[in-house]
């Protein structure tokens, strides 16, 4: 059966909304070279909840999550709707992994900021799925091996953050040469994913100084882990995008199985 790939994406800077350059430039080509999916639910760095949960709007709002920015941000609407039909063909899969449904929420910037140059007719129904913050990085793992299935249904999982994320060392010159550490356990994810190793990087702690460093908190690293479990054994990895911004974020993309 045709299974539908698995997609990490990093976002960054919700500047990348409206910014073109070569990151932009390789979600929209992502996005021309998937096969169209009936729907997409998107693991997001920016949701975090007691409890996992995914969205049930049939008409998910633009959430603008971020604060500072020019103007020209918070008047793009991405106006996509959500997962309805679709959700009463793979209810059993969310049940089956304790997952949660919240009729209220919208889509944050995890979500919006990559669909919108990945789909920007917004015509594909989306929902979102939150990190329960309760759960330890084995946890996530091995829950989202229960989403497994849905790739059987033409929905296309992604995870949206970013393996390495320190704002708090952050240059805000998007161009900045990025840190050593930063650059480095960038690689070692690599390594470990490319030799489809995923043990140390569920146990990331445990790769040093610079894995500390990188992911100084888990929100952005967890999206990339569901991503992981996700990839079969005989899904093909490639690496969309690789690079740097701010000195402090891998903006590394990647796909499995497409």
């Amino acid at each position: 059966m045709k299974k539908s790939p698995v997609l990490f994406l990093g976002h960054g800077s919700p500047m990348n909304i409206i910014l073109e350059n070569e990151y932009t430039a390789s979600l929209v080509q992502l996005g021309q070279s998937l096969p169209r999916p009936k729907a997409i639910l998107v693991v997001s760095a920016h949701w975090l909840t007691k409890g996992t949960y995914i969205t049930t709007n049939k008409q998910p709002e633009t959430i603008y999550d971020f604060y500072g920015f020019p103007q020209e941000l918070y008047d793009i609407h991405y106006a996509c709707p959500g997962v309805t039909k679709q959700l009463e063909e793979v209810a059993s899969i969310f049940e089956n992994a304790s997952v949660q449904y919240d009729g209220q929420r919208g889509l944050d910037h995890a979500a919006w900021s990559v669909l919108k140059h990945m789909y920007p007719k917004a015509d594909i129904p989306v929902m979102a799925m939150s990190l329960d913050h309760q759960k330890t990085p084995q946890e996530h793992y091995e829950l989202a091996k229960k989403l497994a299935s849905l790739r059987e249904h033409d929905i296309l999982i992604i995870g949206s953050g970013n393996i390495v994320h320190n704002l708090r060392l952050i240059d805000w010159d998007m161009e900045a040469k990025a840190f050593d550490w930063a650059v480095h356990f960038d690689n070692i994810v690599k390594e470990h994913l490319v030799a489809g190793n995923h043990q140390p990087l569920i146990e990331y702690k445990k790769l040093g100084k610079e894995a500390l460093l990188s992911v100084p908190t888990n929100d952005h690293y967890l999206p990339f882990l569901y991503a992981a479990a996700l990839q079969d054994t005989d899904d093909e990895l490639a690496f969309t995008y690789e690079g740097f911004q701010n000195a402090s974020m891998s903006m590394r993309c990647l796909s499995f199985g497409v």
